[in-house]
């Protein structure tokens, strides 16, 4: 019922009031901004309070005697590196691991966790399958 409503009210009032609010439609004082947040909290006395542990803190690495550039230009040639898929994954990082395990003798297929394998899908945004599966 929301979307007929709005539909109606856009069509009776016009057009460009249904339109989204930019800075672009206001005065020239009017920053919308990006959406950042606030260090800090407006009191019911509308004073703004700084809050130290809001301030957001950026660690910098020192880049002295670094040789690369920020800059990566259009013209760089393309990655020699393939694309990773599941399967070039799994055989960079867990096959080795599996490997040293079975030669070790310290191998044990009911304890695969250790690997990064998860038994259920269950608590996960994305469950894999069959829930998601096409039919």
């Amino acid at each position: 019922m929301g979307l007929l409503t709005e539909l109606a009210r856009g069509l009776v009032r016009g057009a460009d009031r249904v339109s989204p609010f930019t800075s672009k439609r206001g005065p020239r004082t009017h920053n919308k901004g990006r959406g950042a947040r606030r260090p800090g909290v407006l009191t019911a006395s509308r004073k703004f309070l700084l809050v130290k542990q809001m301030v957001p803190e950026f660690i910098v690495p020192d880049l002295e005697g670094f040789k690369l550039k920020p800059y990566v230009s259009y013209r760089a040639p393309e990655g020699s590196e393939p694309p990773m898929t599941a399967k070039l994954l799994f055989t960079e990082v867990v096959a080795p691991r599996i490997k040293k395990d079975v030669k070790d003798g310290t191998f044990d297929p009911n304890n695969l966790e250790k690997y990064g394998f998860e038994p259920t899908q269950e608590g996960k945004l994305f469950q894999l399958f069959p829930k998601n599966y096409v039919r």
